[in-house]
């Protein structure tokens, strides 16, 4: 088996906005709905998250995506086990489980005005009190798809697809631009 590389090779970007691509990490995409699913993510030691809503326990974390859709997020050595781990729970039931890790980029915006940034870029209401930590949506990050949640105050988790990941470094690096601050949210 090859050995995991990032998608940009942990390229960051110093700003008025730190950011910084992370990866890689381990995800995996549950669908699946109804009986079972409790006990599915139990197996990893997550519960199931509430709408728009990340739960974090350790180093894993669980995301709700839709209605039947949930993003894991864990150790990528983890990954394999997880998935095994799934399929049994939930087997004789209707669902899938794919390894999505390796077709992610993963993003780390920090500062005060990474709500800001995110604002210019996405169509998300990231004002406090309005998107806290815990909170998670399904956006777009100008012209591509991405996931967008609030680990703690003043830094947010960008994911997106990995064979945009050049194009998401090069807008938010350009949105964190010293001097391209507009005050929002201050």
């Amino acid at each position: 088996m090859s050995e995991a590389v990032s998608a940009l090779g942990g390229l960051a970007f110093d700003g008025y906005v730190q950011v910084a691509e992370t990866g890689p990490h381990g995800m995996i995409v549950l669908r699946s709905k109804g009986d079972g699913l409790e006990g599915a993510l139990a197996a990893l030691g997550l519960p199931v998250p509430g709408q728009r809503r990340i739960v974090q326990a350790g180093e894993r974390a669980v995301a709700w995506m839709s209605p039947d859709e949930y993003l894991i997020w864990l150790p990528y050595a983890e990954v394999a086990e997880a998935v095994a781990a799934l399929e049994a729970a939930l087997a004789g039931r209707h669902h899938l489980v794919a390894n999505v890790s390796d077709a992610r980029a993963v993003f780390t915006l920090r500062g005060t005005g990474a709500r800001e940034v995110l604002a210019k870029a996405c169509p998300v209401d990231f004002a406090p009190g309005v998107f806290e930590p815990g909170e998670v949506r399904r956006t777009r990050a100008a012209q591509v798809a991405a996931a967008v949640w609030m680990s703690e105050d003043e830094t947010f988790t960008l994911v997106c697809f990995r064979s945009v990941a050049r194009y998401v470094f090069d807008l938010l690096s350009t949105l964190a631009r010293p001097g391209s601050e507009v005050g929002l949210y201050r």
